[in-house]
């Protein structure tokens, strides 16, 4: 279960009251992160912010102490790991333990709500990052605990909200939607070389060769690394790149033929297989707040 300039308008969150939450208005990644850093220290097991980002929005690598859940409520954001690349659309959740290094960006304007849970409350949460799917009850509750005071009453209602947040965080069911990374040197630099130019159509000896490494060794240590053939994570990586472009206004055409697809409607028969749905309807269904399909 479970290259681009940014905007920098921003109400700092020193000239808002301490107990009161970091609402925001457009900010750039840094911003929301030095706000972002001032809730770590606050003695409560789950604090959240809210922040809308302008399009073209690139974060640095950086890690919290806390472990963060990140929910896109309209708009497409990726977040990069050590570990993988995982994209999150509307009505959708990413769960980053903590201390974990990441990079979070989106190509169209996001708004985006934040909450940071103390380690002390993530033992039902897996070790590594997931996509997750958000219920309507799950949104409820991060709406509720993001408009929270901080320092809320640990007897109060606010309390009762963020334990009941916790459990179905943990219930919540994953949204295929994330490339592992191999942790093999050789590896690493071909999906390097991958991730630059999604569409380029070498062939599997093309590969290996810039590895440095014999196909049938390519072949064998890639699937033991990730679970995917080399093919499966190719594709995997076109979708990804897809969903951020097409949610912030880009045609399947433009789209599938950037990334190599010989037409939109083989682009968008791997879509379906994958997720379910035509580019179209996923994006329709997630935009307006519904169970996604997939």
């Amino acid at each position: 279960m479970l290259g681009h300039a940014g905007s920098s308008a921003f109400d700092t969150a020193a000239d808002l009251p301490s107990p009161e939450p970091y609402v925001t208005g457009i900010v750039g990644h840094l911003a929301a992160r030095s706000a972002a850093e001032r809730l770590q220290a606050i003695d409560r097991p789950v604090v959240g912010m809210a922040a809308e980002f302008a399009a073209g929005n690139v974060g640095s690598h950086h890690d919290h102490p806390r472990g963060q859940i990140e929910y896109a409520l309209t708009g497409v954001m990726t977040a990069i790991t050590d570990h993988g690349t995982w994209v999150v659309p509307p009505r959708t959740a990413l769960w980053i333990p903590a201390h974990t290094m990441h990079q979070v960006r989106n190509w169209g304007p996001l708004t985006l709500r934040t909450l940071y849970l103390d380690m002390e409350v993530c033992g039902a949460l897996p070790a590594e990052c997931r996509v997750f799917r958000v219920s309507e009850l799950l949104h409820a509750l991060i709406v509720e605990m993001v408009a929270a005071p901080h320092e809320y009453d640990l007897a109060g209602r606010e309390a009762r909200i963020a334990e009941l947040l916790i459990g179905e965080l943990a219930r919540m069911p994953d949204v295929d939607l994330h490339a592992p990374m191999p942790q093999d040197r050789r590896l690493a630099r071909i999906c390097r070389a991958v991730l630059k130019d999604p569409a380029a159509e070498h062939d599997l000896d093309h590969w290996a060769a810039v590895g440095g490494m014999a196909r049938r060794t390519l072949t064998r240590q890639f699937r033991r690394e990730t679970g995917l053939t080399f093919a499966e994570w190719r594709q995997q990586i076109r979708l990804l790149e897809a969903l951020p472009r097409l949610a912030s206004g880009e045609t399947v055409t433009n789209v599938a033929l950037d990334l190599g697809y010989d037409s939109p409607s083989a682009f968008t028969a791997m879509f379906r297989r994958i997720l379910g749905a035509s580019p179209r309807d996923y994006l329709r269904t997630t935009a307006e707040g519904g169970r996604a399909v997939g």
